[in-house]
């Protein structure tokens, strides 16, 4: 896959997100990774930008910058994930944090109000709260499980806590 022109990476996925903010990875930079993602998953990177990140921008009015969103599988690996079926390989999945604002009380907003696959609370450690980040996907409307979880570095459990 070429990477994608300038113009191309300008492409808006919501009316804040961009596809140059989706596949941005300094893990890809530092490992020469191309990050660019098929066309046919650009769709799944625009559902994620509009029923996740834009509603999450608008509550807390503030602006959000993914760490993660699209990760080619060569990425996926990179970045430690042993799980070839990441939705982070398909568009459908994003990581961040808001600056002032916890990641807990950003995974309850969400949990509480919007329509999602999968809503992870990682790495978050009760009392501080510049701590982990949250992991939110978006499948499809039909599709979409509303499975809450939370991580604390080595296990998965049901909850946010």
């Amino acid at each position: 896959m070429s990477p994608l022109s300038p113009d191309e990476l300008n492409q808006r996925l919501s009316t804040h997100f961009t596809l140059r903010e989706a596949v941005k990875s300094n893990v890809a930079m530092r490992h020469g990774i191309d990050n660019t993602p098929p066309l046919e998953l650009i769709p799944a990177m625009v559902r994620v930008a509009e029923h996740i990140l834009e509603p999450v921008r608008a509550q807390f009015r503030a602006p959000i910058v993914p760490s993660s969103f699209y990760r080619c599988p060569a990425l996926n690996t990179a970045v430690g994930s042993t799980n070839p079926n990441s939705q982070h390989t398909k568009g459908e999945a994003v990581d961040f944090e808001i600056a002032g604002f916890t990641n807990y009380e950003i995974a309850k907003w969400i949990s509480e109000n919007l329509d999602f696959d999968q809503l992870i609370l990682e790495c978050y450690v009760p009392g501080d709260p510049s701590s982990g980040w949250v992991h939110v996907s978006y499948a499809s409307i039909s599709e979409n499980r509303r499975e809450i979880l939370h991580y604390n570095g080595k296990f998965y459990a049901p909850g946010l806590s």
